[in-house]
């Protein structure tokens, strides 16, 4: 899909010159095992360990917040936010598994997702750490794409969304000529604004906005950026759009 006239779409080496490598442990200067060794001390021996603590912390997690979920002495509203918490960790435990199963190189193949019932879903999980005004609105639209890759690009927008605002952020999904787009409009100063949030903000926001472009781009997705009228960033992820279940039945497989 060619951007409208003035709409910046993000090229992949455009984003990655924002983006930062993340830190990684160091062998000893001296007896110590080189990064990537499979030996003790090395890199991956040091990320499965950590990749076991964190799947353990999860787990208690998970337990505490079900017990929480059904006990008698918290109201509606109270269980409601603990049933979203566990929302949250069950995507937790979608990430660390994808840790744990793929490597750098494979991207997990396409499926049809329900792209405005998942907006919702993260749109919920959003408002409980964010005193901004978050409204959502939807119409039905599926798309081709990893769910689980889905989930992170639109969470990622939402998190730079709220950490820039003013007082209010806007998602709106709608589908149209075999394309999906999910938009992120917020009240703050817009991207790349001088004096927004401090560099450290818009640090964060070009790396977010760089994991965001390498998650929808290998399925076919493109990334817009733009002004709103709320004065702001308006932000859109455009997916290439799947049919309906109605439309084809269950024997419907993306295109290869």
């Amino acid at each position: 899909m060619d951007a409208p006239a003035g709409v910046a779409t993000l090229t992949g080496a455009q984003v990655r010159e924002f983006a930062s490598r993340a830190a990684r442990p160091h062998a000893a200067a001296s007896g110590g095992e080189g990064i990537g060794s499979e030996g003790i001390g090395g890199d991956a021996l040091w990320r499965r360990r950590l990749r076991h603590d964190i799947r353990h912390e999860l787990g208690t997690i998970i337990m505490l917040a079900s017990a929480v979920a059904v006990a008698d002495d918290i109201g509606a509203a109270s269980r409601a936010r603990v049933e979203q918490l566990l929302g949250e960790t069950r995507w937790l435990d979608h990430l660390l598994r994808r840790l744990d199963g793929d490597d750098d190189d494979h991207l997990p193949g396409p499926e049809r997702v329900r792209v405005d019932e998942l907006a919702a879903e993260v749109v919920t999980g959003i408002k409980l750490s964010t005193a901004h005004e978050v409204c959502f609105t939807g119409d039905e639209a599926w798309a081709c794409m990893d769910p689980v890759a889905l989930w992170r690009a639109v969470r990622n927008v939402l998190d730079n969304a709220c950490r820039v605002a003013n007082g209010r952020v806007d998602v709106h999904v709608t589908a149209d000529r075999g394309w999906v787009t999910v938009q992120v409009d917020d009240d703050g100063p817009g991207f790349g604004a001088a004096g927004s949030r401090g560099p450290a903000s818009r640090g964060l926001a070009s790396l977010g906005l760089g994991i965001v472009h390498d998650l929808i781009s290998g399925y076919g997705g493109s990334l817009e950026i733009r002004t709103c009228e709320m004065g702001g960033a308006r932000v859109r992820l455009l997916l290439p759009a799947a049919p309906a279940p109605e439309a084809c039945g269950d024997d419907w497989r993306p295109h290869p």
